[in-house]
């Protein structure tokens, strides 16, 4: 009987092998573990869910040498296959053998005539519809920067006002990062913070982002010491028109004032209601557009030009 799954890459964040093995695991009742995990030898009959394409050259190289040093003990099954001599020893090792699809299978039979042909399911990890709530609150930033302690602040704020609500969060990446485990801790931290009524978008398109900054209540965002003129997140929000929940300290623009143009999580004892959450919009989106709009800038650098 299988014991464990065994994968290469094992964010289901960012892998669609990894978000398969994680709902396989699920229904097997298995664990999924590091084909390079020390703990996979404390396994009997391990499945080797994968696609070697993905491996680093070392990486295939100790699979190689795995896979030979336990014969006869492992399942496989490949999402693809490129015919490398490491595959096909892999192949004629595993005890039994199973493909995602039709063409795999063919191409395996002749060399492995009990290759078993299967399919991969929908691979939705969260299966849940969008409430309808009261008040909707859409906040999108960089994977490293979800600042829990503030959205704290702002899940007691979103209790006080007594009606319901709905948390959108999208986030983007800095070239050089990823959707590693730290960001996937901080969000677990945001689901369990909300009691679940948190919802997670992805990296959306700049249209996605711009309906969003259209139709929610609040964006909240929050920075390590407060907002500055160049985020270019919250300038979009305020050109929509949108309530900005926010946090302010002396660098901040200075145009921008608590319960004014925007809301300070820190100067805040109550969430306005949606008739000020639009003034504040209003006002805001003047602001953006008046003194941090395109035009002013280029206004501002074209002195500056040689020709």
């Amino acid at each position: 009987m299988i014991d464990c799954i065994a994968g290469y890459h094992l964010n289901p964040w960012t892998c669609g092998i990894a978000k398969f093995n994680a709902i396989l695991s699920r229904h097997l009742g298995v664990p999924v573990v590091g084909i390079r995990a020390v703990e996979l030898g404390a396994y009997r009959r391990p499945l080797l869910s994968l696609k070697l394409s993905e491996f680093s050259p070392a990486d295939a190289a100790d699979l190689d040498l795995w896979s030979q040093a336990h014969r006869g003990t492992f399942d496989l099954f490949l999402h693809a296959y490129d015919g490398t001599e490491i595959e096909q020893r892999m192949v004629a090792a595993a005890a039994r053998v199973s493909c995602g699809n039709r063409e795999l299978t063919h191409v395996l039979r002749a060399t492995r005539p009990d290759v078993e042909e299967l399919f991969c399911p929908g691979t939705i990890l969260s299966p849940a519809r969008f409430q309808r709530t009261d008040l909707s609150v859409f906040t999108f930033g960089m994977a490293h920067k979800i600042r829990v302690p503030l959205y704290r602040r702002l899940r007691d704020l979103l209790d006080q006002s007594g009606r319901s609500y709905s948390v959108y969060v999208s986030t983007a990446l800095h070239e050089g990062t990823s959707f590693d485990e730290s960001f996937v801790v901080r969000f677990e931290e945001l689901q369990a913070l909300f009691n679940g009524q948190v919802y997670f978008m992805g990296y959306l398109s700049d249209t996605a982002v711009y309906n969003q900054l259209l139709d929610c209540t609040y964006l909240a965002a929050f920075f390590e010491k407060g907002l500055r003129a160049n985020n270019t997140t919250v300038n979009a929000a305020m050109e929509c028109g949108c309530a900005v929940i926010t946090n302010l300290d002396e660098y901040s623009p200075v145009e921008l004032s608590h319960m004014k143009s925007v809301i300070d999580i820190n100067a805040c004892d109550r969430l306005p209601d949606e008739a000020d959450a639009a003034r504040i919009g209003l006002a805001a989106r003047e602001i953006a557009l008046g003194q941090y709009g395109w035009d002013r800038l280029v206004a501002q650098l074209r002195p500056v030009v040689r020709t």
